[in-house]
């Protein structure tokens, strides 16, 4: 599937200056990804009808709920999950869950790099493999705290899904 240009360009735009305010204030306003999601909803069923909008609709929501999985266990910011569905909105099904993988791949990187700057490395590694390990039902184990700005992550994975779907 091609991701036409009318549709990468915002979202490009959108993961950046999101990126910016994420890196700035470390939080993503609601101003930018709300209008953001409107239009990519308006533009998909004014160029495309009502499958178009089908598809944004998927693209935005099914990430979405994948990463507000994240936000409820504490891993990331309510902002991160919105601009995730803003973005998977104007790149529709199913380039946002290229999107969604390797934005989470890019912040797996991220944090491991973090972790290593602050010395918690080892700590960090450890309580991912205890999480991976321990069924769904125990509580997660205690993370480092360090947090770092996932809209980062999602640029990257906007990026790499746009490079791969032009």
């Amino acid at each position: 599937m091609t991701v036409p240009l009318w549709s990468a360009v915002p979202a490009i735009a959108l993961a950046a200056l999101a990126t910016g305010f994420d890196l700035g204030a470390r939080r993503i306003p609601n101003r930018l990804v709300g209008p953001a999601l409107v239009l990519a909803l308006a533009l998909r069923w004014a160029l495309e009808g009502p499958t178009g909008l089908w598809w944004g609709l998927l693209g935005g929501l099914l990430p979405g709920a994948i990463l507000m999985l994240g936000w409820r266990r504490g891993w990331m910011g309510a902002g991160d999950v919105k601009l995730m569905i803003a973005v998977g909105a104007w790149l529709g099904h199913p380039v946002a869950g290229v999107v969604m993988l390797a934005s989470l791949m890019a912040g797996g990187a991220i944090a491991l790099v973090v972790a290593a700057h602050r010395r918690v490395l080892a700590r960090a590694l450890a309580g991912a493999v205890r999480l991976a390990s321990a069924p769904a039902r125990l509580e997660a184990p205690r993370l480092t705290g360090i947090r770092f700005p996932f809209a980062l992550a999602v640029l990257a994975g906007v990026l790499v899904a746009v490079s791969v779907h032009l």
